[in-house]
This record gives structure tokens, C-alpha cells and sequence, in this order.
């Protein structure tokens, strides 16, 4: 089977070809930003939308323009890039995957894109890699690259560059290992699994969050654009940084344990967009618990929920395994042991106590035992034939057959 697969490293570039790649950054940001704008103001017309072949038409122009003639210093494939980011962010918002598309703002996102692969060579002895006009660059050369480079993305994070390569290559297909496994995503306890064992949470902003505020407060006292600014700016970022690269830590570790031992993951279809809403209400209606709701808010966002769920879904695909999404409609109100739903039932965040039979568990535990109840169901009537309606937001590993070399294994009885 083929699999696809990038391999990230920090780039050492020396002083020029860091201006080059921040000239560069800003020229897919200016061609993705009035190619934006441009769309706008053919909608707010009546006019039809412009297809990505209309925009590169279009981008030939701006290039060879005398308004714009700075665009021609900037590798042609990676401004064409920019436009199909554009085209894909209407693509989602059409489908409801994502909001409409926004302008982007210098020093967010910076990066750029070489998709052809007959431009880029890669010298793994050297540890450098080759893009077009930005010549030889060193990196970081931390582990192999795997398989036939496809394409080349250049970013920047935290005031440091660097350079992610896609590859493919060919694999054996993977043979699942264990069995089933339904997994329940709180804040006290980052995840449950149905055979009894969780994860503690990281909190990597709780932990940074002091050291964060002292230097946005720091940051906010300085000039603004001077040299002391860009310096206090770039310890913010650098904080940043660090928030996201431990959480990511935590997340690949996590899934990737789970991944390896089990063949079939049940999790629930959470909308974390929903659920972190503020409560703040309106003028006129003012919300309730605003402050609570706001701490419960940064909590439920520093978990990464959705991270999870995405390194969990690729993951298993590697490994042969499947994730499937079950709806959480009371997941944390049913008993295992008679089936009776009740909201009583929850009697506190951790605790769980059967209004009807007694049956008394940790909450998060009964959670992971109903999803796991969910997913063997609906795998029962997929495979039945009887399809049952897909939750919000299914991936690809969604669906699930008997008969792709994964046994169903026993629900757990207590």
C-alpha cells in the first residue's frame, strides 16, 4: 500500500536566504490576500466566482504588471500554490468543513510551497536540500527521509524556519494488533479507556500561562513596531512555540501508543466549537457563569481534542486499524449494567450512580464503555447492510468491515 508521510526539520539558513524566504512568504501572502479580495468584489457584483485557472491567468498579469513587478522575484509555483490554498478554502466553506475565508496577516502562518518534485533535490549526507532560488539550504538532519519526495513546504514558527518533505513510498499492508477500545475525552482525565486506564493531562498553556502573560505584558509597554517591541514579540512567540511543541509531544506519544496495541478505536464525534462557546451573551441578555464558562472554555482547548483525534485517525490507517465516531448523545448518562438513562445519574464530574440499579463507576470510565457499545453497534449494522446515519464531521476511517482483517472482541461486562 502506499502511504504518505512528511518529515519535518529546522532549517539553518544564512542571512539572505532568510530575507529571500520572508520575501517570499509575504508574496504568496499578497497573491493569496488580493486574489481574496478580488473574489469578494465579484460576489458583492452578482458575478460568478473565478476558477483557479481564471486566478492564474490573472497572476501572470500582476507578475509582469509595473503596479506589482516584485512578484516576479518569487518562485512562480509556490504564488500558484497560494491560489489553490484559496480555491480549497472555498471548497470548505461550501461543504460546511470550515468558515469563510480570511485575510491572511503578516507574522501568522508564514510559508510557501514547492510541489514540484523535479525542482527539489535532497542531499540526506550533507544534510541540506536544494529550492529553487534559495539554492543549497542545511537543516536539522534529526532522521531519514523515507520515500520519494513529493513536495516541499517552507514555514516559519517561533522565529525559526523550517522545512517539511512529503514523501511516498510503498509498504506492506499492516496487520492490526488487539482489539477494541472505546475512549472517553474529558479535562480531569485527558482520556479514558474502556479496559480502565487514562491519561492525565498535560496542560501545556496552564503551565506556561504565567510566563506568557509577564511577557505579552512586557510586550504591550514597548513602542510599538520599535526594536524593543520585535524583541519582547519574539519572546512571546517563543512561548507560543513551546505551548504547541509540548502539547504535540503528549499527542503523538498518546496516540501512538494506542494506535500500535489496538485495531479498533471508538471516540466520540465532539464539536469543540460548540462546546467552547463563550457565554457572554448580548447587551440585552446578558450570559450567566461567564467567568466559569470561560475557564472551562481554556481548558477544554488546551487538551487538543481535535489533534487527537486527527493523529489517531492517520495513525490507525498506518497500522491497519480503524477509528470510528460514534454520536455522544448519553454516553455519560447510560449504565453499563441495566441500560437505564437518566441525568441523575451523573452525580458528580467523576462520579457515576445508577438512579435504578446502584451500579456506581468512575464517570469517565462509563463513558468509554458506552462509546465502545456505540462503535460495536454501528460496525454491526454497517456490516448488517442497515447503514446508520453518519455523525457530523466522519473521517475517512469512519467506516468499518468485519472483513478487513480485525475480529470484533467481546464487549466488557461488568
Amino acid at each position: 500500500m502506499q502511504r504518505l508521510q512528511a518529515f519535518k526539520y529546522e532549517l539553518m539558513p544564512t542571512g539572505e536566504q532568510q530575507r529571500q524566504m520572508r520575501r517570499f512568504a509575504g508574496s504568496c501572502r499578497f497573491v493569496f490576500n488580493r486574489a481574496l479580495a478580488l473574489q469578494k468584489e465579484r460576489y458583492e457584483q452578482g458575478e460568478k466566482k473565478l476558477g483557479y485557472a481564471g486566478l492564474c491567468k490573472l497572476l501572470t498579469e500582476w507578475r509582469n504588471g509595473p503596479e506589482t513587478p516584485w512578484l516576479a522575484d518569487a518562485p512562480v509555483h509556490p504564488l500558484q500554490q497560494a491560489l489553490k490554498d484559496l480555491e480549497r478554502a472555498y471548497a470548505n466553506f461550501f461543504a460546511k468543513r470550515a468558515d469563510f475565508p480570511r485575510f491572511k496577516k503578516k507574522g501568522q502562518s508564514d510559508s510557501f510551497r514547492y510541489p514540484d518534485p523535479k525542482q527539489i533535490k535532497l542531499d540526506q549526507g550533507n544534510s541540506r536540500i536544494f529550492l529553487p532560488k534559495l539554492g543549497w539550504l542545511r537543516y536539522r538532519n534529526s532522521r531519514k527521509v523515507l520515500g520519494e519526495v513529493k513536495n516541499v513546504t517552507v514555514s516559519a514558527s517561533g522565529g525559526k524556519w523550517f522545512v517539511s518533505i512529503q514523501t511516498e513510498r510503498e509498504v506492506e499492508q499492516p496487520i492490526p494488533n488487539g482489539g477494541a477500545v472505546g475512549i472517553d475525552m474529558g479535562i480531569a482525565r485527558f482520556a479514558t479507556l474502556s479496559d480502565g486506564t487514562f491519561y492525565a493531562p498535560l496542560n501545556s498553556f496552564k503551565r506556561h500561562e504565567t510566563a506568557l502573560r509577564r511577557a505579552q505584558q512586557a510586550m504591550s509597554r514597548k513602542t510599538k513596531f520599535s526594536n524593543n517591541w520585535k524583541k519582547a514579540k519574539a519572546r512571546v512567540q517563543k512561548i507560543h512555540a513551546r505551548i504547541g511543541n509540548v502539547r504535540r509531544d503528549y499527542l503523538h506519544k498518546a496516540t501512538t501508543t494506542i494506535s500500535q496495541n489496538h485495531a479498533m478505536v471508538c471516540i466520540e464525534d465532539l464539536q469543540v466549537r460548540n462546546m467552547s462557546r463563550s457565554a457572554a451573551g448580548t447587551t440585552e441578555n446578558p450570559g450567566k457563569n461567564v467567568r466559569a464558562k470561560s475557564g472551562l472554555n481554556k481548558a477544554i482547548l488546551d487538551q487538543g481534542w481535535f489533534e487527537f483525534r486527527r493523529q489517531l485517525d492517520y495513525k490507525l490507517a498506518w497500522t491497519g486499524g480503524h477509528l470510528i465516531v460514534v454520536p455522544p448523545q448519553n454516553t455519560s448518562r447510560t449504565c453499563p449494567a441495566c441500560g437505564h438513562v437518566s441525568a441523575d445519574n451523573r452525580q458528580t464530574q467523576a462520579r457515576f450512580l445508577c438512579v435504578e440499579c446502584g451500579f456506581e463507576e468512575n464517570a469517565d470510565l462509563v463513558g468509554a464503555i458506552n462509546i465502545l457499545r456505540a462503535g460495536h453497534a454501528r460496525c454491526a449494522c454497517e456490516v448488517s447492510g442497515a447503514v446508520m446515519p453518519p455523525a457530523a464531521g466522519t473521517h475517512r476511517s469512519d467506516s468499518f468491515r468485519l472483513d478487513a482483517g480485525v475480529s470484533a472482541v467481546g464487549i466488557p461486562r461488568l
